[in-house]
């Protein structure tokens, strides 16, 4: 591991080398490229050089104590190597986990689909709840909502939703959401009160480039038509809604939110990439089936992720064993505490397969 660290010391230091050369500041990938390596490694030098300084710390205090008779001074430096000892150990688990294969798709802004399972009208009112969640929480990360689609039921549920999030780090937190989420209530159409359990389907997908995706013309039908449901004035009265069909896998995509047909049709474009880039990647990570039950958050999409049970007032993750009773504030979009917990125990099940390994 060390002599990994000091290669990306090494680079790092190369690196700040090439920004300071004119030709590369004149060449705007080149200088783009390299910016984004530095912003990668930045961290993990930074760690390095707090564990190198606890070491020297260390050894300090060692020489010290088989050197030093007065009995004030011995104690103040058993002291400072305590504290060295313990910063030490914990800088080194964190090293660890800098140094953890990086998801390449963690910086991606990502496409969130949500569809009302079982549970009829239940299941279309509690997705539009955790639409809103998402939208709060995203908001909270001051990242960007735009909606791509959507199906409304009457009493303000949502069969289906589909919409993106633009942010730095999108894809590394939002992915741990994809799964089936269960809501048990009493519906506020029910009369007799009693409890039903409703669910819905949560999948999230990174963006994907047309570097990432080629998608033959041959293979696609584009169909245009006027927008239906509540779309105000202008946007049902021309055809602006778009429909996307992918002949070789099936996906259909429709997309009537813009009142511009280019507009419309390049949001119906985003989305078919991303589900294509998503079955690849499904693909791989079913190439690696071992790796993959061993991570937190890319799981089978069939997979109950979690219970939001509201007569207890509590949100439960099957997947890490948590259980939090602030339900209230988790449908508002307080999710960072469940989803760091899903971070934290996706990386210690890479770690212990690492050291396996």
């Amino acid at each position: 591991m060390f002599d990994k660290l000091e290669n990306t010391v090494d680079r790092f230091e190369m690196i700040l080398q090439e920004l300071n050369d004119p030709d590369v500041v004149n060449n705007q990938e080149r200088f783009r490229k390299l910016m984004k390596e530095q912003t990668e490694l930045s961290p993990i030098v930074e760690k390095f050089k707090e564990y190198k300084a606890a070491k020297q710390t260390i050894e300090d205090s060692l020489f010290l104590l088989d050197e030093e008779s007065d009995e004030e001074m011995r104690e103040l430096a058993k002291e400072e190597l305590n504290e060295a000892k313990a910063a030490q150990e914990t800088l080194e688990q964190e090293l660890k986990i800098l140094l953890l294969p990086k998801d390449p798709n963690d910086d991606k802004n990502v496409i969130v689909e949500i569809r009302a399972g079982a549970g009829g009208d239940e299941a279309a009112l509690f997705a539009a709840e955790i639409y809103r969640m998402y939208v709060h929480y995203a908001e909270s990360q001051r990242w960007k909502v735009e909606t791509m689609e959507f199906e409304e039921i009457g009493i303000g549920g949502m069969k289906n939703v589909t919409f993106m999030i633009t942010g730095n780090g999108a894809y590394s937190k939002m992915k741990y959401e994809s799964g089936v989420h269960r809501v048990q209530r009493v519906p506020e159409t029910e009369s007799g009160g009693r409890i039903h359990t409703s669910t819905i389907t949560v999948a999230v997908m990174p963006e994907a480039e047309e570097v990432d995706v080629q998608i033959d013309e041959k293979d696609i039908r584009i169909d245009v038509m006027r927008a239906s449901g509540n779309g105000g004035q202008c946007v049902n009265t021309t055809d602006s809604a778009v429909r996307l069909t992918h002949y070789p896998s099936g996906i259909v995509v429709y997309s009537q939110t813009e009142k511009s047909q280019l507009q419309n049709k390049a949001k119906a474009f985003a989305m078919l990439r991303a589900k294509l880039y998503d079955i690849e990647c499904q693909k791989a990570h079913d190439a690696e089936a071992e790796a993959r039950r061993n991570q937190i958050g890319t799981g089978d999409r069939s997979e109950k992720i979690r219970t939001y049970n509201f007569p207890q007032g509590r949100v439960t993750d099957h997947r890490i064993n948590l259980t939090l009773y602030k339900l209230d504030k988790i449908m508002n979009g307080d999710i960072q505490e469940v989803l760091d917990a899903c971070i934290a125990a996706d990386q210690a099940a890479k770690l212990a397969k690492m050291q396996e390994d």
